[in-house]
């Protein structure tokens, strides 16, 4: 069995950035890291990404989703289907925000069981790169989201017990 070809393709506005993270969610078979400033725009409510993320979750109870933002009230208050993922995937499923000494951190990122990856220069600078079938940078970018992640708390929850 041999392995297949690293592949990059350069990402040159956020249709494209949306269209490589649609890829990116379909290609997750187990771990699914996404870093955004505040997830508006790229598609985190459109339906397509909302069945993507709902079969995923479906396919094994072992499967995990870990968004990380600076800021939650796109997700919480404007997304809908994120919302209703997290409710019903509330055991796989995880929403964190950034501390505010992490805020200056400005390139999204996004890693898909170690091997693919989608990630943006800048959060202002719809450029990037979705890399397929590189394990090496996908390692180097699943380290950094979970350094974030390490030091982050949770944003949104599953539960409103309003106590």
């Amino acid at each position: 069995m041999s392995e297949a070809a690293l592949q990059h393709t350069q990402l040159d506005g956020i249709a494209d950035y949306t269209q490589a993270l649609d890829t990116l969610c379909g290609l997750a078979q187990h771990e699914l890291y996404i870093f955004e400033k505040n997830f508006d725009g790229i598609g985190f409510n459109s339906e397509v990404r909302y069945q993507v993320l709902r079969t995923f979750l479906l396919s094994n109870p072992a499967n995990r989703l870990y968004l990380l933002t600076h800021d939650t009230h796109y997700l919480a208050t404007s997304c809908a289907r994120m919302t209703m993922l997290l409710t019903q995937f509330s055991n796989s499923m995880f929403i964190h925000q950034t501390p505010l000494n992490l805020r200056q951190i400005s390139d999204p990122l996004a890693v898909a069981d170690d091997v693919n990856f989608v990630r943006r220069f800048h959060f202002d600078d719809p450029r990037g790169i979705l890399g397929r079938n590189d394990p090496s940078q996908a390692r180097l970018l699943k380290s950094r989201f979970l350094e974030m992640w390490s030091t982050s708390h949770s944003g949104i929850s599953a539960s409103k017990l309003g106590l």
